[in-house]
């Protein structure tokens, strides 16, 4: 029962963090990060 009660806290928090972070707009944040570190490997940037 208490292992229970943990697994659906720990989704519900993980649920209330995303929903935060998509309306914080860190999408967009981690989305140029990614271009910018495949450009460096391939030499462009």
């Amino acid at each position: 029962m208490k292992k229970t009660i943990i697994r659906i806290f720990i989704v519900l928090v993980t649920i209330i963090l995303l929903a935060l972070g998509i309306n914080n707009k860190g999408y967009r944040d981690l989305k140029n990060k990614a271009i910018r570190i495949c450009y460096e490997c391939i030499g462009i940037g």
